[in-house]
């Protein structure tokens, strides 16, 4: 069955707590569905996302993904596409105008599965169902009450590893920030801190090493420098051998084999394009590289997790997107476990359509009160810092 029609649909709505690290932050969602449609009237969905500027007008979306992308879609069949390796060359090898790539990986495969009648994580190659979770605060802009409080709700839920946002300026605060969540949280825990490039290759060295002698134990630091300095990511894994180094988020594919070649990774870091992930992901099976996905929309990237080889932690941050679809992704007692319906299982939620849908752009002002997250032991009250 053929990719016949599509739909988008523009959301804009408030977030429940300003999400952020050493470098930006963000307290407005900007969110496109992307559904592609088959002579069935079967739908795939994925999701486009603008993390820091609103998207366009859904007008004007429909425009441009008219005029770039649905020549590659219409009339093909979804599994084709999934599958297909494209030449780029020169003016060719260039990004989409709005950020299409992932939503359109995710929803061609979601329709193929759904075609199949099967999960995507066993249409992928999963001899699972589950992989680890771990809880992440995107916390860097919380205060300190706000800080413990989303970290012992974490806790309270189940999970048992926590990532938190390091690359302050006065690193005593990254300390104080450690000394919190080791706190807040069980006994036994496992830790990971995520810098965001904040640090050069040396003085990342004598700040783990700070980190260390101050008796904290951690899993990975993630993203400690700048994305392709590759000898200093190599230097800082000889370095620091007490801790792992996760790194690739910010690369693209071709960006990421280099970095495993050129020996920068302890852990590759992926997210949600699905072709993209399981290619790359086959690489790093074939090196003996561990992978972690990292942040993916509504958590599709456990169907990768479970299909991959070398995934043995899912990341999970709390943010207010589950009113979006009819059934999220399951997470207890720490794992992720991947749906068993066709598809990736999500389904645009038709009262999200209804009452969420912003065809036009509105200002911080006009989004009104934030759509609630439910997955939390008590009401947070992290919305206080938002504005």
């Amino acid at each position: 069955m053929r990719i016949s029609s599509f739909e988008l649909t523009r959301f804009q709505f408030a977030r429940d707590r300003v999400i952020g690290d050493s470098q930006v932050r963000a307290d407005e969602a900007n969110i496109a569905s992307l559904e592609l449609i088959d002579e069935d009237g079967n739908r795939g969905l994925g999701f486009v996302q603008a993390l820091f500027n609103a998207l366009p007008a859904v007008s004007e979306i429909t425009r441009v993904f008219e005029a770039e992308v649905w020549p590659g879609l219409e009339g093909h069949h979804p599994l084709s596409i999934a599958h297909r390796v494209g030449r780029p060359r020169g003016g060719n090898q260039r990004s989409f105008t709005l950020p299409f790539h992932e939503a359109v990986q995710v929803a061609v495969w979601d329709l193929a599965a759904k075609q199949l009648d099967m999960p995507l994580h066993t249409l992928l190659g999963s001899r699972r169902d589950k992989v680890r979770a771990y809880a992440s605060g995107l916390d860097f802009h919380l205060s300190d009450d706000e800080f413990v409080e989303f970290f012992e709700n974490a806790d309270a839920l189940g999970y048992r590893a926590f990532k938190i946002k390091v690359g302050h300026p006065d690193f005593d605060r990254d300390l104080h920030r450690l000394n919190l969540v080791t706190k807040a949280v069980r006994p036994g825990a496992q830790f990971m801190i995520d810098a965001n490039e904040a640090w050069g290759s040396k003085e990342a060295v004598v700040k783990l090493e700070a980190i260390h002698q101050a008796g904290f134990e951690l899993l990975w630091v993630e993203d400690p420098i700048l994305r392709n300095d590759f000898d200093g990511l190599r230097l800082l894994r000889q370095c620091v051998p007490w801790t792992l180094i996760n790194s690739g988020e910010y690369l693209d594919a071709a960006g990421k084999r280099q970095l495993m070649l050129a020996g920068g990774t302890d852990i590759l870091n992926v997210h949600g394009q699905v072709t993209d992930v399981m290619r790359i992901g086959w690489l790093a099976a074939e090196l003996g590289i561990p992978v972690s996905l990292g942040n993916t929309f509504l958590e599709v990237g456990v169907h990768m997790a479970c299909a991959l080889p070398e995934v043995e932690w899912l990341e999970y941050s709390f943010q207010n997107f589950e009113h979006l679809i009819e059934e999220p992704v399951e997470i207890r007692d720490g794992w992720a476990y991947a749906p068993a319906r066709p598809g990736h299982g999500l389904v645009l939620s038709e009262a999200a359509r209804r009452e969420w849908v912003r065809p036009e752009i509105l200002s911080r002002a006009e989004l009104g009160a934030a759509p609630t997250r439910p997955r939390t032991v008590r009401e947070p009250s992290l919305a206080t810092s938002a504005g």
